[in-house]
């Protein structure tokens, strides 16, 4: 069943349609936050100022909005021209007055019983082109709602959610088409990328992300392996209209922990992939890390600049992988130019020259349990990084973490768990966390925020020389961009697992933020 409600008569007059050179100019309009990311670049910065380093210790919530779920708020709000458009678990969308978070329409989609998802009922957040607002749901569809009334314009199904497929991730608008991708790599599917005609819901391209017999990387998968391969593509990427190329972060290789049944580098697997926007053809890929048994996906945001690198000008994508190692690639290429560890990893003696990391002996699972750094959570997660124009930094919320990996049995059952093994914390180990602000091209820290633990959400940077974040223990903060130094904290009573972002409304800066179950919307007024 599916429904949507429109609660007010009278919506915002000056909403006008998100067309793709609006996308395209989003630094423009610093006021709007139209993209997942804030701009296509995986940048999520806002040249907002009016909140700044010296009245940022005035900031206080202005309102709240309580989700009617008790599943994780990951959601990043969507704001266009006055309105807010919100993701919620399991999969509906409710479209809000920035001014004071009056509610204005409602989309509800019940649920089949029978879902399979690994790690909430959660759903990441929207995209919007023209007059409609996109977004996945946990029953594996794309769905498109009216911007105006929440009325559904096309519902098209993506895959079938029976065989363990699902959707949290954020789509991504691009000019005529809508790019999103699929969760389920801990029940062995096969992971793909998609793009669909905004305006009729037609497939236009797919990408399988664990490519099949014929394909280029099949052979680095025995026998029949590849068809439960995982490789999911649940985190939203990044696109360059320059090179016409999206970038996207792939899933861990099933089984997570058991690599004997599926022996081979596992392409595309833990890998940042670039593909044409136009036809989904793969231009080029980067394996973070090959043969992964210890579920380190490499689903984070890419985040794209422009920067010097052995004395050169380039195009370059910087990512901070789950694996513990921050890489520096050039983004029309897909060369390797920078690899070094920016947390502690215990697996791998360093990268070589093309980037491929040296294992070290004694790393693998084992049946009695091998600790390794870091912990399967990996030294970043799914959320998200951001990138400051103003300071040149990209700052990264780290976790400091270790795991104890098993290795179990692993046999294929369609819609089943497909691990092959397990994990659990070391016991004893001294987990925390940290804000650490990086030279983009070199990766040198040059500057740490320490955090109690080992932190599940991402940061916000501004023009205003702030960075802000959230901790596990429910505080909201703001940390001065060019030196750390902790400015303000407002504390909350939920654990908090999103992303911030800003915008404008009657001509004043807003911050927002999922903290626990509720939105909160933060102002100097």
């Amino acid at each position: 069943m599916k429904n949507w409600i429109l609660l007010a008569a009278a919506l915002p007059a000056f909403a006008q349609p998100v067309t793709y050179e609006r996308l395209l100019d989003a630094a423009k309009e610093p006021g709007n936050w139209l993209t997942y990311s804030g701009n296509y670049a995986g940048h999520r910065h806002s040249p907002l100022n009016q909140i700044n380093e010296g009245n940022v210790k005035n900031l206080r919530p202005l309102w709240t909005y309580q989700v009617n779920s008790l599943q994780k708020f990951e959601a990043t709000p969507i704001v266009a021209d006055g309105i807010m458009y919100l993701a919620e678990a399991p999969s509906n969308v409710t479209a809000l007055d920035t001014r004071t978070g009056r509610p204005l329409w409602r989309y509800r989609r019940t649920m089949p019983d029978d879902l399979r998802v690994c790690c909430g009922n959660v759903n990441r957040g929207v995209a919007v082109l023209g007059d409609m607002v996109y977004f996945g749901t946990l029953d594996a569809h794309i769905v498109a709602l009216d911007a105006k009334t929440g009325a559904v314009r096309w519902d098209t199904e993506v895959v079938k959610y029976q065989d363990g497929y699902s959707i949290t991730v954020a789509p991504l608008a691009l000019k005529d088409k809508i790019v999103i991708g699929v969760a389920g790599g801990e029940y062995g599917v096969r992971g793909l990328l998609d793009a669909y005609d905004a305006k009729t819901g037609k497939r236009a391209w797919r990408f399988w992300t664990i490519p099949g017999p014929g394909e280029p990387g099949h052979e680095s998968w025995k026998g029949d392996s590849w068809k439960s391969g995982a490789g999911g593509t649940w985190v939203t990427g990044a696109f360059d209209p320059d090179t016409n190329l999206v970038y996207w972060g792939t899933g861990n290789p099933g089984p997570d922990w058991n690599g004997d049944v599926r022996e081979g580098d596992n392409l595309y697997a833990d890998c940042i992939i670039a593909v044409d926007a136009d036809s989904g053809k793969l231009k080029w890929y980067f394996q973070f890390t090959p043969h992964d048994v210890h579920d380190w996906d490499a689903t984070e945001v890419p985040v794209l600049v422009e920067g010097e690198v052995r004395g050169q000008k380039r195009k370059l994508v910087l990512f901070p992988n789950r694996n513990a190692f921050y890489y520096v690639l050039d983004r029309v290429s897909g060369e390797f130019l920078l690899g070094k560890a920016y947390a502690k990893q215990t697996w791998a003696k360093g990268l070589d020259d093309s980037g491929r990391p040296i294992r070290l002996p004694g790393t693998f699972p084992s049946i009695e349990g091998t600790k390794v750094w870091p912990s399967v959570a990996g030294a970043n997660n799914w959320y998200s990084p951001t990138y400051s124009p103003k300071t040149g930094l990209l700052y990264v919320a780290t976790r400091e973490a270790g795991s104890v990996y098993y290795f179990g049995e692993a046999e294929y059952k369609v819609g089943e768990r497909f691990d092959g093994g397990g994990f659990r914390a070391i016991p004893g180990d001294e987990e925390w966390g940290a804000v650490r602000a990086f030279e983009p091209t070199t990766g040198k820290v040059v500057w740490e925020h320490k955090l109690f633990s080992p932190p599940y959400s991402g940061l916000l940077s501004t023009a205003g020389n702030l960075v802000f974040g959230a901790t596990n223990e429910g505080q909201f903060y703001a940390l001065q961009a060019d030196s750390g130094k902790l400015l303000y904290k407002f504390q909350t009573s939920g654990l908090i697992r999103s992303n911030p972002m800003s915008y404008l409304s009657d001509g004043k800066q807003h911050v927002a933020m999922a903290l626990g179950n509720s939105l909160f919307v933060f102002g100097l007024e």
